[in-house]
């Protein structure tokens, strides 16, 4: 996929791991100007991420957004004080078929509700890197009961085993088609959401509630979930420790998350 750069950029949308902050989740200086120096030229700013919500709230006053905010890949949309605006829940049928299917493959579940993480094992994979990126600690439960599930915005599947991870995605995507979006936002997450919540659906949002022509809005992100972001904006743009395959459905590419790649895409690509 490869696109010219559009003459005019209205809107600028980011992922956040692995996209807008480092490894050790830190949003550089250089990042924080290139923002500032985007609202000096016009061009909003919105992010997006698996994250829920109150696990970007750190994101929002360094950056001054002021765009809505589309948590879980669009599951949940809040303002900047963290007032839903619009939100997206799964259905209870898909809800307990995703983690049935996802136990199947031998993974760890982990379901979020309402403000809530639930899961039923502390020691489960990547559980204390989700509670440090998220900023808030999960909830252990014997079960995921019917109530849980009424209000479940995101499931995840869990493991280190990154081919189980991948296999798993494509079995839940067959298995419910268009009951659930099915998409990994890291190589060991499988997030499972309503069919509408996807960072595709995210382009589409912003574009309806700001006014701004999909044509006109520029994504940038790391994971396979962002592809989904990436075909309806006018271009996109993958970072350099995105994979082969992510890059390939990008227009362009920046250096990495370790290297300012998110900071050197804004100079390079977005304010000229």
């Amino acid at each position: 996929m490869s696109r010219r750069r559009p003459d005019k950029i209205a809107l600028f949308l980011a992922d956040v791991d692995g996209t807008l902050v480092t490894k050790d989740k830190v949003l550089t200086e250089r990042a924080r100007k290139s923002v500032r120096a985007m609202a000096t030229k016009g061009i909003r700013f919105a992010i997006t991420s698996g994250r829920p919500p109150k696990g970007m709230k750190m994101l929002f006053e360094p950056l001054r957004i002021t765009t809505p905010i589309a948590g879980f890949n669009g599951g949940l949309f809040v303002r900047s004080d963290l007032n839903i605006i619009e939100s997206h829940t799964l259905d209870p049928d898909a809800a307990t078929r995703t983690i049935a299917l996802i136990e199947q493959a031998g993974l760890d579940v982990w379901v979020y509700s309402g403000d809530d993480w639930l899961l039923r094992d502390i020691d489960a994979p990547h559980r204390e890197r989700e509670e440090r990126t998220v900023q808030f600690p999960p909830k252990v439960v014997r079960a995921f009961t019917d109530a849980h599930l009424k209000s479940a915005v995101k499931i995840v599947g869990v493991s280190e085993d990154l081919d189980k991870v991948a296999d798993c995605e494509r079995t839940v995507q067959a298995a419910l088609g268009n009951a659930a979006s099915a998409a990994r936002s890291q190589p060991y997450y499988l997030d499972v959401t309503h069919p509408n919540a996807n960072k595709g659906s995210v382009v589409a949002y912003l574009s309806r509630t700001l006014g701004i022509d999909p044509g006109q809005i520029a994504t940038i992100g790391d994971q396979p979930n962002d592809v989904l972001m990436f075909k309806p904006s006018g271009f996109s743009i993958a970072m350099g420790n995105a994979s082969e395959a992510v890059q390939g459905e990008a227009d362009a590419v920046t250096d990495s998350y370790e290297n300012e790649g998110f900071a050197k895409a804004v100079e390079r690509f977005i304010l000229p």
